[in-house]
């Protein structure tokens, strides 16, 4: 490959997206980690601590961070895209290898985890190439067609008969996951990878529309320059967080009516991802506002590390949680109360929070980003910093801190 192709420089690299890349990660470790509960027998034991921490995990993070990645990972495509394109050559054949090579990266993680959503992300990098040449107009309407939309194709899919085993409670995978062979918890993990998201019909179909209509919306926010000018835009900013919080609590009240009395939705009507897409406008909103109004400006910082090893601290997650719960770890399944996951979780992250500024500190990339770097351009990046760049970063942390 001609050495033209360059990764886009760190001074290039726009610190809001990365913040939010750090907040995005909180919630999937938190949200994984919770998954670990409810892989095999379902136990009833409830308390208020219990209660408490599951209405905080699904209104603040579940399903809020992947929707968020989503719109991040098509604001990265398009960043790419243009890179590749200023320097006068066709970026799908480059895009396409650097999927596959994501895709390869997925089924190695799909073997540690049985909810892995690289493959997702590299499925659906694929068909965003049909986009990139469109213009910021048509990319909207499409997102939010698809966004107004999603109610009535997730109410249909939900209507459709097809049966999957169940790798949560089956006892025949369960003794794959409890085993302490390593080969046969990779199995287990890569047939609930299998039956539950790419058999699963409201994965495959509903979850991949919503992750899409995200990416668009990220490619729109890249042709629009739109996370550029966010310094610009503060009252808009906080007319979208108070909106969108307004409508999330309506929304909540409304289901939380609905389900208390036992009513339902119309069949063919869902709005379950409107709450989440509404929900996670908020969050990010309400983050860009604490950024730009100089609030938070150290915790900002470590997450902004964070965030540029996204994939590096996704997968560590991932093998720690591996190596913790199942048959060939430590063996602790689902047999803890529900706290310890969500407080596991929440210091895994933390960890990495540190872990991740420090490695910065000496590297110019997270260990798995490198790799996917190289095999992307097929040539060899400079890892570790050098002496005057270790200077020059010195210098900028003292002002970043101040």
């Amino acid at each position: 490959m001609n050495n033209t192709y360059k990764p886009i420089e760190d001074y290039k690299r726009t610190t809001i997206v990365d913040i939010l890349r750090g907040w995005a990660l909180l919630g999937v470790v938190i949200g994984n980690y919770v998954d670990y509960k409810f892989i095999g027998l379902p136990s009833n034991s409830k308390n208020i601590v219990t209660t408490i921490l599951g209405n905080i995990h699904q209104y603040v993070f579940a399903a809020k961070s992947w929707t968020l990645l989503s719109v991040l990972f098509g604001y990265g495509f398009a960043v790419l895209i243009q890179n590749i394109e200023s320097k006068g050559k066709n970026p799908v054949g480059f895009f396409a290898w650097r999927m596959l090579i994501l895709f390869v990266l997925a089924f190695l993680n799909s073997a540690i985890w049985l909810g892995d959503i690289l493959k997702d992300y590299a499925f659906l990098g694929l068909i965003l190439l049909l986009f990139y040449k469109c213009s910021a107009k048509t990319i909207l309407r499409v997102s939010l067609f698809l966004l107004l939309a999603i109610p009535v194709i997730s109410g249909y899919v939900n209507t459709l008969k097809y049966v999957v085993p169940d790798v949560y409670s089956d006892l025949k995978y369960l003794q794959l996951y409890h085993c302490g062979n390593w080969f046969d918890v990779f199995e287990y993990n890569l047939l609930g990878t299998y039956y539950g998201q790419m058999l699963n019909l409201a994965y495959a179909i509903t979850v991949h529309i919503m992750m899409f209509a995200c990416m668009l919306l990220g490619v729109y926010a890249q042709k629009t320059a739109f996370f550029n000018r966010l310094p610009e835009m503060k009252k808009t900013l906080k007319k979208t967080f108070f909106i969108s919080l307004a409508i999330a609590l309506l929304l909540i009240s409304i289901f939380e009516i609905v389900f208390s009395i036992d009513l339902v939705f119309p069949t063919y009507f869902r709005p379950g991802y409107w709450l989440i897409l509404i929900t996670m406008i908020c969050i990010a909103s309400g983050i860009c506002l604490l950024y730009y109004h100089n609030k938070l400006q150290t915790v900002f910082v470590y997450f902004r590390f964070s965030g540029k090893m996204t994939l590096t601290n996704y997968i560590v997650q991932n093998l720690l949680a591996f190596l913790i719960f199942s048959g060939v770890g430590l063996k602790l399944y689902n047999t803890m109360p529900f706290w310890f996951y969500f407080v596991l979780a929440i210091s895994v992250f933390i960890i990495q929070l540190f872990i991740s500024k420090w490695w910065l500190s000496k590297f110019n990339y997270g260990p798995v980003e490198w790799l996917w770097r190289v095999l992307s351009y097929r040539k060899i990046f400079p890892f570790k910093k050098t002496k005057s760049e270790l200077i020059s970063k010195e210098v900028e942390a003292v002002v970043i801190e101040v």
